[in-house]
């Protein structure tokens, strides 16, 4: 069964790395942001984890600095949400068509 969050503990033994090393990188990644629950545990989402696994993979695989990584992140998402707006619809030809549809209810209701 899949969860819908993770401890700390599970995360970092589910990406062999210190659980230090990940509050740390909670520090210098301001993308990465776990959920915390009375205070002061920390519960990761599935996309928290994803997250850290791109940031493991550019410091440790391909030996980016801090910085770099942050730099990296931040243009990954902002090409994500660019690609997101990409495809909203556009609204103003939904609401005509829309607007369409229903004057032909309006007719059809009218005989």
């Amino acid at each position: 069964m899949k969860k819908y969050y993770y401890s700390i503990g599970e995360v970092c033994n589910l990406l062999n790395i210190k659980a230090h090393v990940l509050r740390y990188w909670e520090k210098e990644f301001p993308q990465l942001k776990p959920r915390k629950v009375f205070g002061r545990n920390r519960k990761y989402s599935p996309d928290d984890i994803e997250m850290i696994k791109n940031i493991r993979f550019m410091l440790h695989e391909q030996k980016f600095t801090i910085d770099g990584a942050r730099k990296k992140l931040t243009g990954m998402l902002k090409e994500k949400k660019q690609i997101e707006l990409d495809f909203v619809p556009d609204k103003k030809g939904v609401i005509e068509g829309i607007r369409k549809e229903l004057k032909e209810i309006r007719d059809l209701l009218k005989y």
